[in-house]
């Protein structure tokens, strides 16, 4: 019987079109396709045994067979499934976007209201199988329905318009694929190694096995479809190694399936450590993403939200669609809800080890779960952070999360959680104070912390660049307000209310005549609450942008107004009540440098000094003003006569 010619039932050009060159972001996904077609085959044909039809047995052992020619440009896909009729080949290969699946899936419901076991897979040639034509100029297709009786078909097509259909003997069921490719992808796609790489990329765990030659080419087992129980934690931490190319094993790992109302399994690791670009903005991240264990995307970066980043892993899903590329499969409304289980579910494994008890008993050298956190935090903190300012719905567990060092730890290394900060509030304090800075040296070294070092009050400090927005989110916590040491006028409560105010009242002349000095310098000059033992300090003023989070702006090379700062003033300083004196008793002008010394000194003591070469020669007309003073005085006692004896 000759072969007869068919046109495709749809606008077969517009369409075919679209497959080839909109629909999928890399050609070598054509193979994927064509596996995983052959996989569902294969899957339709073991439900099919077990519902009791009498099929035609496979050959053999059931799989999937790869072959290349490479001198004639040839790659064969073959599979021992379900296979085709006649009919069956015009109706699910001629109609581009029809899929055998439709009517599969009543089937696959009246199997379960009997009771019947039904596979995890279904389907047959759907709009995956066209992806061929992106590489091919010619596809043929040799199939034999596995159902008694079946007569040979092949189907072979251009992908121009129309397709020959003609009945063929052939010995064993299943489906023979040949692609015969273009020129130009010879090259590309025509050798053995590369079709092999392209295998164990996308189809490395597809559940049949795949063979070129005599070699299983995919690894079939997945671990994350594996019973927990007989997977040891030797064989997670290799899989972890393997999937981040890294040598160290994972801080912990998340590992949980879900069956309703979408099913999907994840296996998710925490590395032991930062990775070296966790911020650089192209780096690749996101955990794998399968669709019924066949490879979608290697990094799926919106199946975690960003500041979820450092999350490592794979997330297979029944509920995704093989045959669209995978930026369709990203904004599909499947990703999405699996993007909002996986987040609760990461935050929620996350609390448990943070809140376990910090007696936890464990092996000896072991890690306690309360570590095991800590050391999660200082490396990915400042990412749980950034979630706190962008994702609102999840900000009550995040704050239970975090963890901040204080001025009363010795080192960077102690933490403790807003909870323990409140709890040890001691009476009289009613604030979470807090103070940002480039660096931990820097915060605890700066003046704004005496008062609070003499009342014994401890402040948190922040150094990681997100804090600036974080904490601007932060408001109380539970009823207690949080504030910044370094921001408008303190109010302490009335223990040293009355002393502040009895001595700034011997400030009364000096404040305004250091107001008109530096008028246009500083925002403001007052009398100090914060300072104890310093002359002088800086602050932000209410309602400004603060002078850490300008340093950020400027090294970020952001656009920034240089926002004038408040001039503390301590009354109580010596310095100070002598700058007085000397102003009040009618030597203003030899006042004036040394008042413009103490705002230098309060520069210096924040490091942001702009013009150090007019404070080093305010400093050398000092120094030289000492120093005839000093030699002034060595010689008034070097002649005055000797006391009488």
């Amino acid at each position: 019987m000759t072969a007869q010619e068919h046109g495709f039932k749809t606008e077969v050009q517009q369409l075919l079109d679209l497959m080839i060159h909109s629909l999928y972001s890399h050609k070598e996904v054509f193979l994927r396709e064509l596996i995983s077609n052959a996989a569902d085959a294969l899957d339709k044909a073991r439900f099919m045994d077990l519902t009791r039809i009498d099929l035609t047995p496979a050959a053999g052992e059931a799989g999937i067979r790869v072959e290349v020619d490479e001198e004639a440009g040839v790659i064969v896909i073959e599979d021992d499934g379900i296979g085709m009729t006649q009919e069956e080949a015009i109706q699910n290969l001629g109609t581009i976007a029809h899929s055998g699946s439709a009517a599969f899936l009543k089937q696959m419901a009246e199997a379960r209201e009997s009771g019947k076991e039904t596979p995890g897979l279904i389907g047959q040639f759907g709009v995956g199988f066209y992806a061929s034509f992106m590489v091919a100029e010619r596809v043929q297709v040799d199939s034999l329905s596995a159902m008694p009786g079946a007569v040979g078909v092949r189907w072979q097509s251009d992908g121009k318009g129309s397709y020959t259909v003609e009945p063929i003997e052939k010995e064993h069921r299943g489906t023979r694929i040949t692609i015969y490719l273009r020129d130009e992808d010879k090259s590309e796609y025509g050798s053995d190694g590369r079709v092999r790489t392209i295998i164990r990329k996308h189809s490395n765990f597809v559940s049949w096995p795949i063979r070129m030659g005599d070699e299983q080419v995919n690894q079939a087992k997945a671990i994350w479809h594996e019973d927990p129980k007989t997977v040891p934690d030797e064989e997670y931490n290799q899989f972890f190694r393997s999937l981040v190319q890294d040598w160290t094993d994972p801080a912990f790992r998340i590992r949980f399936s879900v069956d309703t109302p979408l099913q999907y399994t994840a296996l998710l690791f925490i590395p032991g450590r930062r990775p070296y670009d966790l911020f650089h903005p192209e780096a690749d991240r996101g955990p794998r993403l399968y669709a019924k264990r066949v490879l979608i995307d290697e990094h799926a970066r919106d199946i975690l939200p960003d500041w979820l980043r450092f999350v490592r892993g794979v997330v297979d899903s029944e509920d995704l669609q093989l045959n669209v590329s995978r930026e369709m499969v990203q904004k599909t409304p499947v990703v999405r809800k699996i993007r909002e289980a996986l987040t609760k579910r990461v935050l929620k494994e996350l609390q448990k080890l943070a809140a376990a008890p910090a007696d936890q008993e464990v092996e000896e050298g072991a890690t306690t779960d309360r570590e095991r956190y800590l050391n999660i935090w200082r490396d990915f903190g400042v990412l749980l952070k950034e979630g706190y300012y962008h994702a609102h719905e999840h900000r009550e567990t995040l704050l239970a999360l975090m963890r901040f060092n204080a001025v009363s730890h010795a080192d960077e290394g102690g933490l403790m959680s807003l909870d323990e900060y409140r709890a040890a509030m001691p009476e009289g304090q009613d604030t979470i104070w807090y103070i940002t800075a480039a660096n931990r040296d820097a915060a605890v070294n700066s003046p704004q912390l005496e008062v609070f070092r003499k009342r014994g009050w401890d402040v948190l400090v922040l150094t990681d660049t997100v804090d600036e927005w974080m904490i601007r989110e932060l408001k109380e916590v539970e009823g207690v307000a949080v504030k910044s040491i370094s921001l408008g006028d303190l109010d302490l409560g009335e223990d040293d209310a009355k002393e502040d105010e009895e001595a700034g009242a011997d400030l009364v002349g000096l404040i305004p005549w250091m107001k008109e000095i530096f008028d246009g310098e500083v925002n403001d000059v007052r009398a100090s609450k914060r300072l104890v033992d310093s002359p002088a300090v800086l602050v932000d003023a209410d309602d400004t942008v603060s002078s850490n989070m300008e340093r950020i702006l400027r090294q970020a090379r952001e656009q920034v107004m240089t926002a004038r700062r408040v001039l503390e003033l301590n009354p109580r300083h010596a310095v100070v009540r002598n700058l007085e004196r000397l102003r009040s008793s009618g030597n203003a002008q030899a006042a004036e440098p040394l008042a413009r010394l103490l705002l230098d000194d309060a520069l210096l003591l924040e490091g942001t000094v702009k013009d150090p070469a007019a404070i080093g020669r305010r400093l050398q007309a000092l120094l030289e003003q000492s120093s005839a003073a000093a030699l002034a005085g060595v010689s008034a006692v070097a002649t005055e006569p000797p006391a009488a004896s």
